[in-house]
């Protein structure tokens, strides 16, 4: 047909509009919850994020950010359209794949007819669409993270290699080839996800140069696995390490100036590039041209890294991990910070360690001596595991948490084989070794069923709700929306307690995947090649990251977004069942012309597959009118004094404030300081330097002090130290080079103690309360110490860090933390942590309602005023919006502080500023947004003190309701669903009890009786 290109370029347009105009519509209009912050902020003013970086990304948000013409709280909303656009492309690109699969499956039976063509502009749009309606990829298309633009390279390096394969013949054919290798070394700053298109790619190549067979076949799978290999064990790091190498031997051998070394290498591979090129092309050496070609593209792609280096040398405020040069970039790179896991071989999760190895060796520059020096030489760093207990393909490793023990023997099974090990102590004890069938139980169970499997089930027959899942029936698993599958798997009945009902249980009826297991045996029967090509796609982006991470149990999140590659491939399938379907009827319908059959399937397949997906996935995609994530960074900013220190602990109280900060400039004079990146070195470097109006953090120990391979483990060594010792006393002696003041490790190195785990600080009142630090209300109750034990014995480089900061500090700067448990192990004084917003001020005063790891409240006026009248709760109220999983997971913290708040006043007989509490926490949080739990009763009694009868009646009822419709569903449930659901039942009974309880204390008779009822209906809840 001689329109053809014309009619599937307009088409794909089409679909690139619909798609992007979807995305715009649902997109984050500020950032979101996660790395989001942290990338739109890196993004914005181009600095350092978290290993192994994503600059290309960094630099395309940084354009799109232009667009908010200086409305800096529209930057994050351009950062999140480039995801909505990246997304679009990738739906175009993945519609232009599709058809030209269809049409070589078309053009082996014929010519290409006018309703040849509408079958496979149908195929390419059904299958299109169905991706830009899947889950996983939606939910990455409207937030400002990397996964939209993964997907965009994954679409269009595979259709550049299907471009090639069509015009091979052509005589520039092989500039296709380049084009792919520039696109693949562009994609390695975005995210190496797209990488795992090589072996696929690898597979066209040879079905198009070569008659397949089987040896063949496995030759292409092998080196196309050599190529991936060698892209990401040789260009990604060698690149860099061999650098690294030259800068350290021509700085230290010959005493050049720092970056000479990596000049020179950088000079002799180029050198070396053109050499090449110049003899091959002199010769006539097509392929060998072509493979340095290609190799040259990719480095060009690959030097988007660059911009790290370059910003991490102005020392930007984020400069994660700091790779100032070739040396340390290899280290960022390689992901170092967060450790390694075994792959191929390995030990179990209670392999004994017998012996430590020598690591490789650390360097870093030494200014002074103008050399690179071993900062760390990881001497006896690596663990040795008794033999017995390692395996091949260990899947069951990880001993970090008892809970991940417990999650292996609950996924692997029980038990395992006899093995007599010597404890420390000398003593001999059995340990019970995985089995290797234990081993792959849990491989199949949990790592490929439920990390993978479960996730392809969600995006194509339906999902039960957006709560983490960790293998039970009540949250996270697939439903279809057919009631017999689905009760004879979960007991999912369809009408759900409204305590249970969420945005995102989505019912796909299993048509997305019978459409695309049509389309896969289809494309088998008539093209095997093709669909061996993408049956590797999908297993490269799908199966092969889940061996390769090996993840252990109890992830903190869901992590179906790594797996879109999967869906993209499986999209194409799709796609491809409406051309099947098509044939199908052609053959029944032979009155009717073959293009309105054409027309019909399409529009059919339309409405029922991406039409389904489209309208059930809206509410929970839908993020146009959030601001949850800004709002409540905002909160947390706002409820410090000015020049403060604020510990947070994770990703979600920390990247959000980063965002806030360096992007919408609030609060610039708070030092955000995150606990857990404080045991890098290039972290609390960083605390030493000024950062826009916050001034650096004043220590004792100096900064050289603080290097990695310094201090990182400080134990303690008991000294018969009875007293309690000043923390400043115990910083100088850490400091102190006297070596007395350092214990011998087995491999001899002398390091630092600690002599005591008895601290105090000796206040000077006087000088605290002239601060103004302390509240007027409070200075007459403030201490002159603060007195804790250490509960562990030892002290880690980030514990060093904090308790220098406060005993160098001296409440010269307020101290604020997200959550004081998260130090308590060493820095147990959350009984001098006051509730001030939304975070926890620490002052040598005693808290009056303290309650154990969660500090207590004393000064209420400054608490009220930041709650009521200047916090901000991301337009959570608005119907037009839907509470995510994680927003309702963070709105916890302010609804405990609402809460606790309304206490102190209802101690203080301030009645009426109580109810007023209450009142806007419930407005602010309402319960068909964020479902009242157990914790609301304690809103019920206050209500009761405070005289609010009707008010207290109400939250009673509405919770007594929702309570007696959870053991309503629970109890209606088969017996073998129902024992799944005993610990809610309990918990359900013990909050109908006490409501009837406070009830009868308030005497609310009325309300009593009705539990009373509810009881006497259903006395085998009571066990009678």
């Amino acid at each position: 047909m001689k329109n053809y290109q014309r009619i599937n370029n307009i088409t794909g347009w089409i679909v690139f509009l619909m798609a992007s105009t979807v995305f715009l519509l649902t997109v984050e209009p500020t950032a979101s919850w996660w790395d989001c912050g942290e990338y739109i902020s890196t993004s914005y003013k181009l600095m350092v994020g978290h290993p192994p970086g994503a600059p290309l990304f960094q630099m395309i948000g940084r354009f799109f950010s232009l667009f908010a013409f200086g409305d800096t709280s529209k930057v994050a909303l351009m950062v999140n359209i480039s995801s909505a656009l990246s997304s679009g492309f990738a739906v175009l690109f993945l519609f232009w794949t599709i058809t030209m699969f269809a049409k070589k499956i078309i053009l082996k039976s014929g010519e290409l007819t006018e309703s040849k063509t509408w079958a496979i502009m149908g195929s390419g749009v059904v299958g299109a669409m169905a991706f830009a309606f899947s889950d996983s990829f939606w939910f990455s298309a409207v937030e400002g993270e990397v996964y939209a633009m993964s997907a965009f390279f994954t679409a269009i390096v595979f259709w550049a290699m299907m471009k090639w394969e069509a015009n091979v013949d052509e005589k520039h054919s092989l500039r296709w080839i380049i084009l792919i290798f520039f696109l693949v070394g562009l994609s390695i700053g975005v995210h190496l996800l797209n990488l795992l298109t090589i072996p696929a790619m690898a597979f066209i190549y040879y079905f198009k140069k070569y008659k397949p067979t089987k040896k063949g076949i496995a030759i292409a799978g092998i080196l196309g696995v050599a190529v991936l290999a060698f892209v990401m064990n040789f260009i990604i790091p060698q690149i860099v390490n061999l650098s690294g190498q030259f800068e350290i031997f021509f700085v230290n051998s010959f005493g050049l100036p720092f970056n000479t070394g990596t000049l020179i290498y950088f000079l002799i591979l180029a050198a070396g590039i053109i050499f090449g090129l110049y003899i091959t092309h002199k010769k006539q050496k097509v392929l060998a041209n072509t493979l340095i070609l290609a190799f040259t593209f990719i480095l060009i792609g690959y030097s988007s890294f660059a911009m790290l280096v370059i910003r991490s040398n102005s020392n930007p405020p984020i400069d994660e991990n700091d790779p100032e040069n070739a040396v340390s970039l290899l280290s960022y790179l390689n992901r170092e910070q967060y450790g390694t896991w075994p792959l191929l071989k390995g030990q179990y999760y209670n392999a004994p360690m017998v012996d430590y190895e020598d690591g490789n060796p650390v360097y870093d520059r030494d200014n002074k001596s103008g050399k690179y020096i071993i900062v760390d030489d990881r001497k006896q760093s690596e663990p040795v595991y008794d033999e017995r207990f390692t395996t091949v393909f260990p899947r069951m490793w990880s001993n970090q948490k008892q809970s991940h023990i417990t999650a292996y023997k609950n996924w692997g099974g029980e038990g395992g084989i006899a093995e007599s090990i010597r404890k420390p102590n000398g003593e001999t004890a059995t340990e019970y070794r995985p089995t290797m069938g234990q081993n792959l139980t849990f491989f199949f169970k949990y790592q490929v069923g439920h990390m993978f499997f479960r996730y392809i089930m969600w995006n194509f027959v339906g999902r039960q709700n957006d709560i983490e899942g960790y293998g039970g029936i009540e949250n996270g698993n697939w439903i279809s929306g057919i009631p017999f599958i689905d009760d004879a798997r979960l007991g999912a009945q369809e009408k759900l307690p409204s305590s249970m009902e969420n945005a995102a249980r989505n019912k796909f009826f299993f048509l997305p995947l019978i459409l695309g297991l049509i389309g896969l045996f289809y494309h088998i029967n008539r093209h095997s090649h093709d669909s061996l090509i993408i049956g590797l796609l999908f297993f490269m982006t799908g199966l092969a990251i889940i061996i390769y991470l090996n993840q252990t149990p109890y992830q903190p999140r869901e992590r179906d977004y790594s797996y879109a590659g999967s869906t993209y491939a499986f999209a194409m399938w799709i796609g491809l069942g409406v051309l099947a379907l098509w044939e199908w009827l052609s053959k029944y319908m032979k009155k009717i012309d073959p293009k309105y059959v054409a027309a019909l399937v399409s529009i059919v397949c339309l409405l029922l597959v991406p039409g389904i997906m489209g309208q059930q996935g809206w509410d929970d995609h839908d993020r146009s009118g959030k601001t949850a994530c800004r709002d409540f960074a905002e909160n947390y900013l706002n409820s410090c004094a000015p020049n403060a220190v604020l510990i947070t602990n994770g990703d979600n109280d920390t990247f959000p404030l980063w965002y806030a900060q360096e992007v919408e400039g609030v609060r610039t004079d708070v030092r955000v300081v995150n606990f857990m990146l404080a045991s890098g070195d290039w972290y609390i470097k960083q605390l030493f330097r000024k950062a826009y109006n916050s001034d650096p953090l004043p220590f004792t120990i100096p900064v050289e002090k603080y290097n990695k391979g310094t201090n990182e483990y400080i134990p303690f060594y008991d000294r018969g130290i009875q007293d309690t010792i000043e923390l400043k006393k115990v910083i100088d002696f850490v400091n102190s080079d006297s070596e007395d003041a350092k214990v011998s490790l087995q491999n001899g190195k002398r390091i630092p103690f600690i002599p005591t785990k008895q601290f105090k600080i000796t206040v000077d009142v006087a000088a605290v309360i002239k601060s103004g630090l302390i509240p007027a209300e409070l200075t007459t109750k403030v201490q002159s110490e603060i007195i804790w034990t250490m509960k562990k014995n030892y002290l880690l480089k980030n514990d060093l860090m904090l308790l220098d900061f406060i005993a160098t500090s001296n409440f010269k700067r307020p101290l604020y933390f997200a959550n004081p448990s998260s130090v308590d192990d060493f820095l147990d004084i959350d009984k001098y942590c006051h509730l001030e917003g939304i975070v926890f001020k620490f002052m040598p005063v005693l808290v009056d309602d303290y309650m154990q790891g969660m500090g207590g409240i004393t000064y209420d006026k400054n608490c009220y005023d930041l709650l009521m009248n200047k916090a901000k709760w991301g337009n959570l109220a608005s119907p037009h919006v839907t509470v995510d999983r994680e927003t309702n997971r963070n709105s916890n913290i302010p609804k405990n502080n609402f809460l606790r708040l309304a206490q102190r006043l209802t101690e203080e007989n301030k009645m009426d500023s109580a109810i007023k509490v209450l009142d806007r926490c419930q407005e602010v949080f309402p319960n068909n947004k964020i479902t009242y739990d157990y914790y609301m009763i304690q809103f019920v009694d206050i209500y009761y003190k405070a005289k609010a009868m009707d008010k207290g009646n109400k939250m009673a009822e509405t919770l007594a309701n929702i309570y007696e419709e959870n053991l309503t569903y629970y109890t209606s449930l088969k017996p073998e669903f129902s024992k799944s659901y005993d610990t809610e039942k309990q918990q359900a009974v013990a909050v109908l009890q006490r409501l009837k309880q406070v009830a009868d204390q308030n005497k609310q008779t009325q309300l009593s009786n009705k539990i009373g009822s509810y009881f006497a209906s259903n006395p085998s809840l009571l066990g009678n």
